[in-house]
């Protein structure tokens, strides 16, 4: 069946925005289409229908599809733990730890694992919409490439370039990257579109002529920025802002160096009455905080040591002395306690890291990784909601005789003596809307009571509807082969 590919000239120029567009105006024409990325590189992650991890643009992508999540439509996943070194998750399973150095001489097999995904892929569907990962133009990376212009040749498929205007040069962005590029690899490139426009797109009229006369490629339109494009869940960390509505609750979110699973932030920045604060490196949490909130982490010792680099201990603890509240989740949670231990170097060299000592709970970090899908009832609520787990480490200790919630009857998380610092392993839980408004509500905060899986869907329609006014979709799509 048919494919096509959108690559762009840099990172974070909206490659997974435009597939997730172009996947849902394809299925509005009655098409049964998936997404595709060969390799992407993100601690946020999605857990798969068939028990495996996937980056979690290509779960939102996947969504646009009408489609549960796959470990096929990302197969291989790389997740930063240092600044030289990442986890490398191969069709949803933890293969290995490589070195960024290292990383070249495992493309050959991993080549075959993509291949094979994408075959199953193109075998069950109409159409696949493949999205590039960093820049072709990165010709530094090109042999044994995977991600862009070495799938896009090994697949036989066509690519349409991407490029970003907001942030300047978008003329030389798509001159020089044809002007890097080899041959064998321009002869994949089937035309070019402009992205994130703001203002008036025919202004760019000449710019545009210069870039088709230049390229000799074929313009499929420019595209205005998306304002909503906020309101759907960000891969890239780099993408978080922080919201303000004007709401009198103040709620607080450590951005921590390996910051993992983010997206659980996603639904509060849509609560009205609420104000969001994701807090960067040197900045201190302010004292009109009432809920501080340590997110999920690829690497909780190392993180445990950011943050004390920060002085957000010091932080925390007077924001506790004031009476707020604390939510660790995941890697946040396993910081709240009273050590983490690493007996095998599994997160890095051998050793015990002390925590927050918030709550009464040890972590003991295991090889053996915890990945599923959850059905969890709240248990100061009674509220039920779907969540996932996606973490390695065993947390126990006397809080947890005071659980979060409970799952198929057995005990999670823990909640200290005042209840006011809450620990739980279990991702996702703000997407439920009864269990927004009843946990805002015990915090003395207001839910707005919105739909949030419903904003979602209809954010994507409008995504959809958006770059069928801008963009020559019926000929993007006759692209495909």
């Amino acid at each position: 069946m048919p494919a096509l590919m959108i690559q762009g000239t840099g990172s974070n120029v909206g490659k997974s925005m435009l597939v997730a567009g172009l996947c849902r105006a394809a299925r509005r024409r009655g098409m049964s289409v998936a997404p595709f990325k060969p390799q992407n590189m993100s601690n946020n992650a999605a857990v798969t229908v068939d028990g495996g991890e996937i980056g979690r643009a290509q779960a939102l992508q996947a969504l646009a599809c009408g489609l549960e999540p796959h470990t096929d439509m990302n197969p291989v996943l790389l997740k930063p733990e240092t600044d030289v070194g990442a986890h490398v998750v191969v069709q949803g399973q933890h293969r290995t730890t490589v070195r960024a150095r290292d990383y070249a001489g495992l493309k050959p097999s991993l080549m075959q694992a993509v291949l094979e995904s994408f075959a199953r892929l193109r075998s069950a569907h109409d159409l696949v919409i493949v999205e590039g990962a960093g820049s072709p133009a990165e010709v530094n990376l090109r042999q044994g490439d995977i991600a862009n212009m070495g799938f896009a040749i090994a697949a036989d498929v066509p690519v349409i370039l991407a490029g970003d205007i907001d942030r300047g040069g978008v003329i030389a962005q798509m001159v020089g990257t044809q002007a890097v590029l080899s041959e064998q690899d321009e002869g994949t490139v089937a035309g070019f579109l402009i992205n994130k426009f703001r203002g008036d797109p025919s202004l760019f009229d000449d710019g545009y002529a210069l870039i088709e006369q230049r390229t000799r490629w074929p313009g499929f339109g420019v595209l205005p920025w998306f304002p909503d494009a906020w309101k759907l869940p960000a891969e890239d960390a780099l993408d978080i802002t922080s919201a303000s509505h004007g709401g009198a609750f103040h709620v607080v979110c450590l951005c921590l160096s390996r910051i993992a699973n983010f997206d659980d932030l996603d639904p509060l920045a849509q609560e009205p009455g609420l104000t969001l604060t994701m807090l960067r490196a040197g900045q201190p949490i302010r004292g009109d905080a009432d809920l501080v909130i340590l997110p999920g982490s690829k690497s909780t010792r190392g993180d445990l040591a950011f943050l004390r680099a920060q002085g957000w201990d010091i932080d925390v603890a007077a924001h506790v002395r004031r009476g707020g509240h604390v939510l660790g989740i995941c890697g946040g949670y396993q910081m709240l306690g009273q050590t983490v231990h690493d007996p095998q170097g599994i997160e890095g060299p051998a050793g015990e890291t002390p925590g927050l000592g918030l709550l009464d709970v040890t972590t003991v970090m295991e090889p053996a990784k915890r990945l599923t899908r959850v059905h969890a009832e709240h248990v100061a609520s009674g509220q039920m909601f779907d969540g996932y787990e996606i973490h390695i480490g065993q947390t126990a200790g006397p809080d947890c005789v005071r659980p979060f919630a409970r799952i198929n009857g057995d005990d999670e998380g823990a909640i200290s003596s005042t209840g006011r610092i809450m620990g739980s392993y279990l991702h996702g839980l703000f997407r439920h809307d009864g269990f927004r408004t009843a946990f805002l509500s015990s915090l003395d905060a207001e839910s707005a009571g919105n739909s949030y899986d419903s904003g979602i869907e209809a954010t994507l329609d409008a995504l959809a509807d958006h770059i069928e006014a801008h963009l020559d979709v019926e000929r993007i799509l006759a692209v495909a082969r």
